[in-house]
């Protein structure tokens, strides 16, 4: 055998450390991912918190969260670090979706759970982008993505059908969120045997309460949509900023802002547990 070519069992090895490398990469991708979307759910909810504790603070989205990473000091690092980390969630979803890491299998209910993750991945990307776009002076405008995806379906035939659809897509996910949380089954792919029964007990409580918050958010933003599809006016629908501002201005406002602010700082250190705790699938 001429002298550098690979033995079989070279090959063998080099395929497997090959393979490893790519399980780790994935691994890592998650786990830094879930940290990354921690953030951007902290931000939402500690701003929320400021507003309805009236000490300044708004009612924002993903996009505006991203935004206000970019005006911290040492912004220009933290997005690249955040945009790093959305893009890496992003590959995760894809990775979830595309290859069934989780077994999901080709049912209609696992092409739907499927199909759901690689929405989210594209989500996510786009986030990602979004905060890249922030560094080369770019971003700005993020917050009407909502309203400009209503309007483009609108625009389009049977376009209320499509709007409604969407809206009762979102209402769908923001029950099974709801029930996710109600019955605990979300906290099945977390690995918490190491810890003791009292932390555990209290990194139930956080996530319930985490996705439950999120739950409601969800509700509303598909509401908006039916709203949208049935006047035919882009200008009713709204994401998640808006959902927070309708809960502001009911009676008891600041209270109800405040309780679901909490929540979803409490859904950002559920995904900090995810990033830390998951059981991670890879191919």
């Amino acid at each position: 055998m001429a002298t550098g070519t690979l033995r079989g069992p070279d090959l063998q090895r080099m395929t497997h450390a090959g393979r490893q490398a790519g399980r780790s990469g994935v691994e890592l991708a998650a786990r830094v991912g879930y940290a990354s979307r921690a953030v951007v759910y902290a931000v939402i909810g500690v701003l929320a918190l400021m507003l309805a504790a009236g000490e300044g603070g708004r009612a924002t989205d993903t996009h505006g969260a991203v935004e206000e990473v970019a005006r911290q000091p040492f912004g220009s690092v933290l997005l690249v670090v955040l945009g790093v980390g959305l893009l890496a969630f992003a590959v995760w979803r894809f990775v979830q979706a595309v290859m069934d890491v989780e077994g999901k299998g080709r049912s209609g209910k696992g092409v739907v759970t499927r199909v759901v993750l690689g929405i989210s991945g594209v989500i996510h990307a786009g986030l990602a982008l979004f905060a890249f776009n922030l560094l080369r002076g770019r971003g700005g405008g993020g917050g009407d993505g909502t309203k400009s995806l209503t309007a483009e379906l609108l625009s389009r035939p049977f376009g209320q059908v499509l709007v409604a659809l969407v809206g009762v897509a979102v209402i769908g996910f923001a029950v099974h969120q709801f029930k996710q949380a109600t019955t605990g089954k979300m906290l099945e792919k977390l690995s918490l045997t190491g810890l003791a029964a009292r932390q555990r007990t209290w990194v139930e409580r956080i996530s319930k309460a985490g996705a439950l918050a999120r739950s409601v958010v969800f509700l509303l933003v598909g509401t908006f949509f039916l709203q949208a599809a049935v006047q035919a006016d882009p200008g009713e629908a709204g994401g998640l900023g808006e959902a927070l501002e309708t809960l502001a201005s009911q009676p008891f406002g600041p209270w109800l802002l405040g309780l679901v602010a909490l929540g979803l700082v409490a859904y950002a250190v559920y995904q900090l547990l995810e990033a830390r705790y998951r059981r991670i699938a890879t191919p």
